[in-house]
């Protein structure tokens, strides 16, 4: 049996209990990566422990892929995909565009996700149907726009600098399409191409924890998100999502070129 909202929104809630409290407090960051910056928080380990507790109690026969606190089950039917602070640099920044991404995959394929921004009280949730909103602009289900064209098409992406050799030639490629592209906002430029405000967000180097809990509000309010090759994303690495066929087929032209 699939677990339902209020399930999802008790792990939201017990994450958001750990993460809130420690946001713009000057939260203690240790970093991950002795060559470069991969910073990890108290916040990110602790509202990660948290949501496996509940899972762990209420589906011990389930598998759990973590970013901070290793995986257990992967061969598993079921598998939760948790990523308690998608956006770490953002949280430590006092930025509020991180979010706590809560996947559930079925024999691999992402079927419920959610996304969750505590401190502008945002709630993106995929049933396995149809993807809902709930915040401070009430509630409704959400649907992405019919965007007819790159040249019209607003994207985003975590940060350009991350895109190196091939991938940063055909990146720039699609940004030299759109008609308006920006930078740095994480898991929640996915949030808002569900809602129908972008169209076009193209990454690189993800993991299966940065776009499971986001595969599944994308497709499920009318989107495409696969990697750049058109396989499945719910692996991670070279991502693209769209709001439109049309927008996709375009970039997805440039990408694999």
């Amino acid at each position: 049996m699939l677990p339902d909202r209020a399930f999802f929104d008790r792990l939201a809630d017990a994450a958001r209990k750990e993460t809130l409290p420690r946001f713009r407090v000057g939260a203690d960051v240790v970093n991950k990566e002795a060559a470069g910056f991969d910073p990890v928080t108290e916040g990110d380990r602790a509202a990660e422990a948290a949501i496996r507790a509940i899972i762990e109690e209420h589906f011990p026969g389930h598998g759990i892929l973590g970013e901070e606190h290793g995986s257990v089950g992967l061969d598993r039917e079921y598998v939760w995909v948790i990523d308690p602070i998608d956006g770490t640099r953002a949280f430590i920044s006092g930025v509020p565009v991180w979010g706590t991404l809560i996947g559930l995959y079925r024999n691999g394929e992402a079927v419920m996700g959610l996304v969750d921004q505590p401190f502008t009280g945002e709630r993106y949730f995929a049933d396995g149907e149809v993807s809902r909103y709930a915040g401070p602009d009430g509630s409704k289900v959400l649907s992405t726009r019919s965007c007819e064209s790159l040249a019209d098409a607003i994207m985003f992406t975590t940060s350009p600098h991350l895109f190196t050799e091939s991938r940063k030639t055909r990146f720039e490629a699609v940004q030299d399409k759109v008609r308006l592209f920006r930078y740095g906002v994480d898991c929640y430029a996915y949030a808002l191409l569900a809602a129908g405000h972008i169209d076009l967000v193209v990454e690189c180097g993800l993991k299966p924890y940065d776009v499971g809990g986001l595969i599944p509000v994308i497709e499920q309010a009318g989107g495409i998100i696969t990697a750049w090759d058109g396989g499945p994303a719910e692996m991670g690495g070279e991502i693209i999502a769209a709001g439109s066929r049309k927008v996709y087929d375009e970039a997805m032209a440039l990408l694999r070129a």
